[in-house]
């Protein structure tokens, strides 16, 4: 149970690391979403060697669930403020909670409902200054990439006894051919070493090594818990592009981030003492 936690943490940190880079990359979103899951498809097969597919439910589940999370979000990035669409995506918990009842029977404890309120109020108090009205559809397309997302744990939860990593595997290769095949009809991204270097971050650590992570977590620790976890991703995003490019996060942001960071780890830690006990 500790080491899932670690892990997912981990997976969090890396996961965090998109919005500096993405940032830095003047690519079009689809370009980039195609070339850093292509990347990480290349770190994920050199680390499995010899993939193993069975093509079951679950797993053809997850790779599908994987794809449509990247995709709509980047929709929504494109049809609403970047705030909102993070802000809306971060529902995510609750959706799992309710979805891992139905289907895998791992009902959400107290500490987890309790941790859902003040995870709620931090992320608010994070995006407060630069939230906007955005656009309705790309409000609902938010929303709708924080539920898919749901489905994905979920979907990864149910190959717990087996090898989840071949699904994110799966999930980046079709994930490559949407985003470069819709990139093909698009501007060409300009070639540069600042981009270069960026993309390559974000395919061989952001996506690619946060994968092996993931699939070592959501093996040990339930969906519920791991969404949970996964909430500290929106906390770092502005951490580092603060140590990077001087962007200081105001008062509430910070007082935001720490109440979610403490309701994550308050959780964990019951949650974990709990399964000992």
């Amino acid at each position: 149970m500790k080491l899932g936690i670690l892990a997912m943490a981990a997976t969090a940190f890396l996961w965090s690391l998109a919005g500096l880079f993405i940032k830095v990359l003047d690519w079009n979103p689809f370009a980039i979403a195609g070339t850093r899951s292509l990347i990480s498809s290349l770190v994920i097969l050199a680390y499995l060697r010899r993939p193993k597919f069975h093509w079951s439910f679950p797993q053809v589940a997850s790779a599908v669930a994987l794809t449509m999370t990247m995709l709509l979000f980047v929709s929504a990035n494109k049809t609403t403020s970047a705030a909102n669409a993070i802000l809306l995506q971060y529902i995510g918990p609750v959706f799992t909670a309710v979805i891992g009842a139905w289907i895998l029977k791992e009902k959400a404890r107290r500490e987890h409902w309790i941790a859902f309120v003040f995870v709620a109020l931090g992320i608010v108090l994070l995006f407060l200054d630069k939230l906007g009205n955005g656009r309705l559809l790309g409000n609902v397309l938010a929303v709708l990439s924080g539920l898919v997302f749901s489905f994905y744990f979920v979907f990864m939860r149910l190959q717990k006894e087996g090898s989840p990593l071949e699904s994110i595997l799966l999930g980046h290769w079709l994930t490559a051919a949407v985003g470069l095949g819709v990139a093909l009809f698009l501007p060409l991204p300009v070639l540069s070493w600042r981009a270069v270097g960026a993309i390559a971050v974000l395919g061989l650590f952001q996506v690619g090594l946060s994968a092996v992570f993931f699939s070592f977590a959501i093996k040990r620790i339930p969906a519920v818990s791991a969404n949970l976890i996964a909430v500290i991703e929106p906390v770092f995003n502005p951490v580092w592009v603060f140590l990077a490019l001087g962007e200081r996060p105001g008062f509430t942001a910070i007082f935001g981030g720490v109440i979610i960071i403490l309701a994550v780890t308050t959780a964990s830690l019951v949650n974990a003492r709990k399964s000992i006990n």
